[in-house]
């Protein structure tokens, strides 16, 4: 193909930074002094097979965008089928997945504007060396590249690891799982990272869903307990969570619809379970429970150490159909207003100053963090306020974020950056827009002479390493 000066990719090395000519060394100087430093990855969703097997990726579209839902919903809004991209883990033909491939290059200039857009060019350009514009005209050379990129050793799943230089990576997983990827990994004299698996128990925590009674029998059976009562509930999952500490788990991660979470007297607690294991529990009952059952995940957190995350308010899979077609986890979920003071209260006076508890808050409504998790974040020792994550982890809702939650909760108060994804190669892109950003803003503060360049140095070392290792008790 012979390109054109249009189809040149310009990947500025100021990106990102300050235009201010005041600001922009300062920004530089500090993006310089945290641009290499390693990445700490506490929450995502790789799949640990990928390092533990380390096979080749099977194309670009697999590893580039069906499993992720940041680009897929956009190519959905504008009229693309997801099951063109490979959605919900279907499996596509090698033309099935060039065609895909050309679908986004096609729709390129929807992302303008996007953090996708920083991601993928910083992909193409970082990762794989290839300096082209996405479009139709170039699709199917990227393809191409790309493709004969990942036959290589130097694209298996763990030499990137290396290369990206990642010291920690956690993965998402069921309280049911067996772990055995992990198990795998910690065994392998070769392999030098370091890949921890994070208990998501939230299904197992909503009683009157369909699926419930069968997903807590199959608890019961890996845990070798009786989960027919309440007790047994609890038993099992503290089962799991000690099954999952002792193959490196350090934090759990919590998402419901609301915050709340708290304590039902026992009588009560085993009255809703046995109507929930009949089948016969209303969703106002099965809230309450639900909430019990999350008071209860803070109180084993309490007493086994694991972090507790919580990222509540959000529609999960607003469009029916889309569930029905294509799973769980494709771009359907949309943010809702949370409220977090009063739900976390219960909480927060049981466990908020207990010495093993931590607490990570995060949320897409950007309304509480200057009222209300800025604030908690600052009076509780446990308490840390999460970075923007999902529709807000992008260049102006994290700088919205620093401007929100600064003046109440400082540095000291946050997690660290949460890259939050499926998408294994955009990870070094996702820091590292992070990191310029946060350096833009200090840069800000040593111009207003609110820092010193010491100061915001050592602040800015802390955002990438000190902060999520604090956190996440790494």
């Amino acid at each position: 193909m012979a390109t054109t000066d249009d189809d040149v990719l310009h990947v500025h090395p100021d990106r990102l930074l300050p235009a201010d000519p005041t600001l922009r060394p300062l920004a530089r100087e500090l993006y310089e002094s945290v641009k290499d430093l390693p990445i700490i990855s506490p929450h995502g969703h790789v799949p640990p097979q990928w390092l533990a097997d380390d096979e080749p990726f099977a194309d670009p579209t697999s590893l580039l965008i069906s499993p992720d839902h940041y680009i897929n919903r956009l190519l959905h809004a504008s009229g693309v089928d997801l099951a063109d991209l490979g959605a919900g883990g279907r499996e596509l033909t090698p033309e099935q997945s060039r065609r895909a491939f050309h679908l986004l290059c096609e729709h390129w200039k929807v992302y303008r504007g996007t953090p996708m857009k920083f991601w993928f060019e910083s992909v193409l350009s970082d990762v794989f060396g290839i300096a082209l514009v996405p479009s139709e005209r170039t699709a199917d050379e990227i393809y191409d590249r790309i493709t004969a990129a990942i036959a290589t050793p130097e694209f298996r799943p763990r030499a990137l690891y290396q290369r990206f230089g990642i010291e920690f990576l956690a993965t998402t997983d069921d309280p049911a799982d067996d772990l055995r990827h992990h198990a795998k990994l910690a065994a392998d004299e070769t392999w030098t990272g370091t890949v921890a698996p994070t208990l998501r128990p939230d299904k197992y925590l909503e009683p009157a869903t369909p699926a419930w009674n069968s997903l807590v029998d199959t608890l019961g059976q890996v845990a070798g307990v009786d989960t027919g009562t309440y007790a047994g509930w609890v038993e099992a999952m503290e089962n799991r969570r000690a099954f999952f500490k002792a193959h490196g788990a350090v934090s759990s991660d919590h998402s419901h619809r609301d915050a709340r979470a708290e304590r039902l007297d026992d009588a009560e607690a085993q009255r809703l379970y046995a109507r929930a294991r009949a089948g016969e529990i209303t969703p106002t009952e099965g809230d309450t429970l639900r909430r019990h059952f999350v008071f209860q995940q803070a109180r084993m957190a309490s007493e086994d150490g694991l972090v507790m995350t919580m990222h509540p308010g959000v529609v999960r899979n607003h469009h029916t159909p889309t569930l029905d077609a294509h799973g769980a986890d494709v771009g359907a979920d949309i943010p809702m207003a949370v409220e977090f003071s009063e739900a976390l209260k219960p909480v927060l006076s049981a466990f908020g100053t207990a010495p093993n508890f931590q607490l990570v808050l995060f949320t897409i409504d950007e309304t509480v963090y200057s009222r209300e998790l800025a604030p908690l974040a600052g009076f509780y020792p446990s308490v840390y306020v999460g970075a923007p994550w999902w529709f807000i982890d992008e260049a102006e809702g994290i700088k919205r974020y620093r401007r929100s939650i600064t003046g109440s909760a400082g540095f000291s108060r946050t997690s660290g950056f949460i890259d939050d994804t499926r998408a294994f190669l955009s990870i070094p892109a996702r820091h590292d827009m992070n990191r310029r950003i946060d350096s833009a803003f200090l840069a800000e503060l040593v111009a207003d002479h609110r820092l010193t360049m010491a100061e915001a140095l050592d602040s800015a070392y802390d955002l990438v390493v000190t902060q999520p290792r604090k956190a996440f008790k790494l």
